[in-house]
C-alpha cells in the first residue's frame, strides 16, 4: 500500500468516493475553512500518514454540503475511517494529537501500524 506523507485534498463528493474506492483503508478529515482546531490538525495527519500505512484525506463539506447529510457531520475535525470502501469509524471529539489518532488506527486497523 503507497501512502502519501500529506493529506490529500478533495474538494467535491465525487472526490472523496474515488479517494476511498482507491485505498483499502483511509483516513478523511471533514473540517471548515477558518476552525483553528481543523487546521490544527493538518500537520497532526501528516505526521500520521509518515509513521503508519494509512491515505489520509481532507475535505471541507461546506465545498459540497451534501456530504454534512451524507455522513451525519455534527462537528470539526471530524475524523472518518474507511475501510474498503465504506465507513468503519469515527472520531468526532475535537483536535486530537497524533498519539490520539494514531491509537484510534491501532485500535481499528492495527495491520496499518507500522512497527519499528
Amino acid at each position: 500500500m503507497t501512502t502519501t506523507e500529506k493529506p490529500i485534498r478533495l474538494e467535491t463528493g465525487t472526490d472523496l468516493d474515488a479517494f476511498v474506492e482507491t485505498h483499502d483503508v483511509a483516513l478523511v478529515e471533514f473540517y471548515t475553512s477558518g476552525c483553528a482546531m481543523c487546521q490544527a490538525m493538518e500537520p497532526v495527519l501528516g505526521n500520521v500518514a509518515r509513521a503508519t500505512d494509512v491515505t489520509i484525506g481532507m475535505v471541507n463539506p461546506g465545498d459540497d454540503i451534501e456530504l454534512v447529510d451524507r455522513f451525519d457531520v455534527r462537528s470539526v475535525p471530524t475524523l472518518i475511517l474507511f475501510e474498503n470502501g465504506a465507513e468503519s469509524a469515527r472520531l468526532a471529539d475535537g483536535f486530537q494529537g497524533g498519539d490520539a489518532v494514531t491509537e484510534f488506527l491501532a485500535e481499528h486497523v492495527p495491520d496499518a501500524i507500522e512497527t519499528a
